[in-house]
């Protein structure tokens, strides 16, 4: 029995069921909320250990839910549901905070690989000191996890933040697009890379904002890496 409590905010109600009958059955205690107002007001009075949340919710949706979660500092994991297969989507759910994201339909055993997944990256196994990680002029405070380059703020989301963590760590290594899935999204997109290419543009524009030097650079077919030119 795992004993973790799961919040369901979504309104289909056939799917509400059904993977609420399932996570009881695998031993989770689940609470449900059907729109987003009373979902964002069951996280705040009753924690839960993961929010499964749809995207398209009556009244206040998945995305605005997501901000005000994350706004109140509560890093709760996300596992965002939606009908829209788009990278486009996938990288509105991720910047406004969530962790995962699935698309409709999909089975319960996905669901369950996804929800594993996402308690194994809140619980690392070991932890590690804060460190200042330096590349050229590029510094990065795990600490505070604040972004300087030339002593400008750089500011990140999450997502972006963990994406130059890795590059950080691995300066002058190249990274492959199935590394970087691994351990930044922790599955794979199926083939949609594109999501990879819209991160790396994200933190170009914001690493190079003042016309800096490009530090992030593509190798074709393969990766990228961070490296000085």
């Amino acid at each position: 029995m795992t004993g973790e409590r799961i919040l369901i905010i979504e309104d289909d109600e056939q799917i509400v069921q059904t993977v609420r009958r399932g996570l009881i059955y695998e031993g989770y205690t689940v609470d449900v909320a059907l729109d987003g107002h009373s979902g964002l007001e069951k996280a705040r009075d009753t924690p839960p250990d993961l929010v499964i949340l749809d995207l398209m919710l009556p009244g206040m949706d998945g995305l605005e839910v997501c901000r005000r979660m994350r706004a109140a500092s509560d890093e709760t994991p996300v596992l965002m549901l939606t009908a829209r297969d788009g990278v486009t989507d996938r990288v509105a759910g991720l910047d406004a905070g969530a962790d995962d994201y699935l698309v409709k339909p999909f089975s319960f055993d996905e669901l369950l690989a996804r929800m594993r997944a996402l308690f194994r990256r809140a619980r690392p196994t070991g932890t590690s000191a804060p460190e200042v990680l330096r590349f050229a002029d590029l510094v990065l405070d795990t600490g505070t996890r604040r972004a300087t380059r030339s002593d400008r703020v750089i500011d990140l989301t999450a997502k972006e933040y963990e994406l130059l963590e890795l590059f950080m760590r691995h300066p002058r290594q190249v990274l492959t697009r199935d590394q970087i899935f691994d351990r930044v999204w922790n599955y794979d997109f199926g083939g949609e890379s594109n999501i990879i290419e819209v991160y790396v543009r994200y933190l170009r524009q914001k690493t190079e904002e003042h016309n800096e030097p490009r530090l992030l650079h593509t190798v074709r077919g393969v990766g990228y890496v961070l490296r000085e030119e």
